[in-house]
């Protein structure tokens, strides 16, 4: 049993994840300008989950802070609250000790100290607001004007006949109760309530929930049994009756609504609004009795309405006025009733499945290459390989789509770490994300996150000046970090960049110089200098803080890029900023490859890059320096790269007696790479180096072909960024 409860509580912990990142999306809209009622809405529900499950498990601490937090929220989204920027800051507050609450439940953390957000959101509560930051009170929530009391009003008689003014007030009128302005119903609202037939089954009880609504003011109008089967039939686990009820017109849509979160989705669910048209009275004259103020001997002026009209228009055009019952406000559209079973249905699976399901896909994707190898042109299209061979690629497309994720879960993190880096350094930073819905393989999201946070890191503290500086060097106050993700063929590019001062390249290397990083006489390019940051124990900080200067950082994010059978890329322009790019795998698992040989070894070569393959004729590779060779193509001269060389591997095959196959990266553009032959094209399935040696520049992985051989995967964007004479460890002839 113990199990079993472990088991649901991880995936309600799963569910808080979820909520947190939509809170934090909310808010983070919310602080950008979106107060829009559907905004507001998605950040209470969320919070209102996640406290709803933490009371089930018995977290008291997470339950009650996430309760605090929800009073504000609730108040915030039924607009007795105004969302100014010292609320949401309060609110952004509370978001981060929320998360660190969850964290606590989970095990992961100690319980964080709370009680200064409390007493924060307690204020809030308490002052329906506070104050901006220029001490001006909190806008009031915008109330109901009321209808001022109605001043005596004097109807003056003919001046010879010596009486004083006649003084007709509004509150001597002895009108009949009946003639009064009729009150304004609320109308109220109408809910059928079908459980799911599981529910029973799932431990979800339908008379909690009736008992919720009942506790708002519901009354049961009717139940529908003609559902339930006869005795012999009936299933005692199984949900029969539907439940018809009716709710007062004061209570909100959405408090009905959080009585059904978590109802099953295949449960009926319908909240239909009941409007109570308003009795208009007839008009009629009602007569008015009103008192002279004068101690004379005469009876009560009775004054007719009717009168008034005919002898005073502009007096009894200001009674009727008054008298006239005010236009109730006009009740907004009640929006369609939304049943809950049009819920998207999804099911959690463990990810170990889906590996193994991922890994069967490769060895039937290797299974087919044997198939390839050993069957005749003819056997093949007998046995139908191509159709087999297409089924294979939609399973394997199919497969990989349920690990992919849209990056925006990793970049969800980042606002909050900018606010306290802000916070920290004291720089106002603006953030603008591009890209969030690019989708990439679930195991890269999880372990970018620890490179991401570092290059952000950096990006604050090193890379944005101060607000003296950027106004000294006629920039803006506030810095920028822009973060994107885009694909580029089998790749994910994820950028950070920003426009702070750049990096100081005479600075780096004096650096690298005193911690013998490198030789004093060393001669780098400024490319080689950029990545000198990334060296371990490498620091220009000028102090120690909680943000950088103990070395440890972006040495980080090179060894877990590279890890991923990635790379990291560094471009700077000093006084303009400076950019970050993580070159990651798409997927972990398949790619298609064209199969060459290199000194007669078999590589694989990423079909994706792939542009033209070109048999090159005398004369038309020319070599431009001893390192260096270029290609005519059609006018336009394109670098070539002897991958032979870079290997170290012994060819001496000439230039004319073997292949050009031109390809296209990211940093070189078209580069020429020279192999011997061709041999095929195959899907192939990668299998990671990184288990058993160390990364490899130049090589993204290997693979077993369908004779049962391997061959090493190639990776063109480092391969055309190494230099000729490269020698990887390990490949040396």
């Amino acid at each position: 049993m113990s199990d079993d409860f472990d088991d649901i509580q991880a995936i309600f912990f799963e569910e808080c994840t979820e909520g947190l990142t939509t809170a934090e999306e909310g808010l983070s809209a919310m602080q950008a300008g979106d107060v829009s009622a559907e905004t507001i809405a998605g950040v209470f529900r969320a919070v209102h989950s996640i406290k709803g499950g933490a009371g089930a498990f018995g977290h008291a601490d997470l339950t009650a802070f996430a309760h605090k937090f929800e009073n504000v929220l609730d108040e915030v989204r039924g607009g007795k609250i105004v969302p100014t920027p010292g609320v949401i800051k309060v609110m952004l507050g509370a978001f981060d000790v929320l998360a660190d609450h969850v964290a606590a439940a989970k095990g992961q953390a100690p319980r964080p100290a709370d009680q200064v957000v409390l007493d924060a959101l307690e204020a809030v509560l308490a002052n329906k607001g506070v104050a901006d930051s220029d001490g001006a009170a909190p806008a009031a929530p915008v109330a109901v004007a009321e209808t001022p009391a109605p001043a005596p009003m004097a109807v003056e008689d003919e001046d010879e006949f010596g009486f004083k003014p006649v003084l007709v007030s509004l509150d001597d009128f002895d009108a009949p109760a009946e003639t009064a302005a009729p009150a304004e119903t609320a109308g109220g609202w109408t809910i059928r309530f079908k459980p799911s037939r599981a529910a029973l089954a799932n431990a979800g009880e339908p008379l909690l929930i009736i008992r919720e609504l009942e506790g708002l003011g519901a009354t049961i109008e009717s139940i529908d049994i003609s559902g339930v089967p006869p005795l012999r039939d009936l299933d005692p686990e199984d949900a029969y009756l539907t439940w018809v009820l009716n709710m007062p017109g004061e209570v909100s849509e959405g408090d009905i609504a959080d009585c059904f979160d978590f109802v099953a989705p295949d449960s009926v669910v319908e909240i239909t609004r009941i409007e109570t048209p308003a009795i208009e009275a007839e008009p009629e004259f009602v007569p008015v009795t009103a008192t002279i103020e004068e101690d004379i001997p005469f009876e009560p002026v009775t004054v007719m309405l009717e009168d008034l009209a005919t002898d005073m228009p502009e007096v009894a055009a200001a009674i009727a006025a008054i008298a006239a019952p005010a236009p109730a406000p006009a009740e907004p559209a009640a929006p369609a009733p939304k049943p809950m079973n049009e819920a998207a249905q999804t099911i959690r699976v463990d990810l170990g499945k889906l590996d193994l399901l991922l890994n069967l896909v490769g060895e039937l994707v290797i299974r087919n290459s044997i198939l390839a190898d050993r069957l005749s042109p003819a056997d093949r299209t007998r046995v139908e390989l191509p159709e087999l061979a297409r089924l294979t690629r939609q399973i394997q497309d199919n497969v990989m789509s349920l690990r992919a994720q849209p990056i925006r879960q990793a970049f969800s993190r980042v606002p909050r770490m900018l606010r306290d880096l802000s916070a920290e350094t004291g720089k106002t930073i603006n953030l603008e994300t591009h890209g969030e819905t690019t989708e990439v393989d679930k195991g890269v999201i999880e372990k970018i996150g620890d490179p991401l946070t570092h290059m952000i890191r950096n990006a604050a503290d090193h890379g944005l000046e101060s607000a003296e500086e950027r106004i000294a060097a006629g920039k803006d106050p506030a810095g920028t970090i822009r973060l994107s993700a885009e694909q580029k063929g089998a790749r994910i590019f994820v950028r950070v960049s920003d426009d702070g001062r750049g990096i100081n390249r005479e600075r780096v290397r004096a650096k690298a110089i005193e911690k013998g990083i490198i030789p004093a006489d060393a001669h780098l390019t400024n490319e080689e200098i950029d990545q000198l940051i990334c060296a371990p124990g490498f620091s220009t900080a000028e102090k120690i803080s909680n943000i950088s200067g103990r070395g440890v950082g972006m040495d980080v994010v090179r060894a877990n890029v590279e890890a991923l059978g990635g790379r990291v890329e560094i471009h700077s322009v000093p006084g303009e900023g400076t950019t970050f790019t993580m070159i990651l795998p798409l997927t972990l698992a398949i790619l298609d490859g064209m199969i060459v040989r290199l000194a007669g070894q078999r590589f694989v070569l990423p079909l994706s890059h792939v542009l033209e393959t070109v048999q090159p004729e005398p004369g038309q590779v020319k070599r431009t320096s001893p390192d260096t060779e270029v290609i005519d193509m059609r006018g336009q001269y394109v670098p070539v790269k002897r991958a032979t060389e870079i290997f170290g591997l012994n060819d001496d095959r000439p230039i004319e007696d073997s292949l050009v196959v031109i390809v296209e990266s990211e940093t070189a553009g078209n580069v020429g790479l020279v192999v011997d032959t061709i041999d095929d094209r195959r899907e192939v399935v990668i299998k990671s180096l990184d288990q058993n040696l160390h990364p490899i520049r130049g090589l993204g992985g290997a693979t077993i072909l369908g004779d049962g051989s391997i061959a090493l995967i190639l990776d063109i964007e480092a391969l055309v960024a190494l230099p000729s004479r490269y020698t990887p460890k390990g490949l040396a002839a």
